[in-house]
C-alpha cells in the first residue's frame, strides 16, 4: 500500500470551497482505498488530506484522470500554500485490508 498525509493552506475565506473541490472527484479514483479531507482544528485556512492507495502507481495514475485534472485546475486559484507531504507505507489498522509482515 501507499499512503500520503499532507496539508495545504486555502486562500483566506476559501477553505470550504476548496474542500468541496477536493472531495468532488474521489469516487472516480481506481485503487484509492481512502481519501480523507479534514479541516485543521486550530487554523481556519488549513486543510489536511490523508490518502491510502493500493499502490503508488494507482496514486500516480489518478493524477491523469480528467475528473482529477479538472478538480486540480479548479482548486489551484484557491490554494495559498502547499505543505510538505509525508509518504507512508501503511502497516494495518481498523478499516485497512490485512497486509503481510515484511521479511
Amino acid at each position: 500500500m501507499y499512503g500520503s498525509i499532507g496539508n495545504l493552506t486555502a486562500a483566506a475565506g476559501k477553505r470550504d470551497e476548496l474542500i468541496a473541490i477536493l472531495i468532488s472527484a474521489v469516487a472516480a479514483m481506481p485503487g484509492c482505498i481512502s481519501y480523507i479531507v479534514a479541516r485543521d482544528a486550530k487554523d481556519e485556512n488549513t486543510i489536511w488530506v490523508t490518502e491510502l492507495w493500493d499502490d503508488k502507481q494507482s496514486h500516480d495514475d489518478s493524477l491523469k484522470l480528467p475528473v482529477v485534472m479538472q478538480a486540480i485546475a479548479a482548486a489551484r486559484p484557491l490554494i495559498a500554500a502547499f505543505g510538505t507531504p509525508v509518504i507512508t507505507t501503511p502497516a494495518g489498522g481498523f478499516g485497512l485490508p490485512a497486509t503481510p509482515k515484511p521479511g
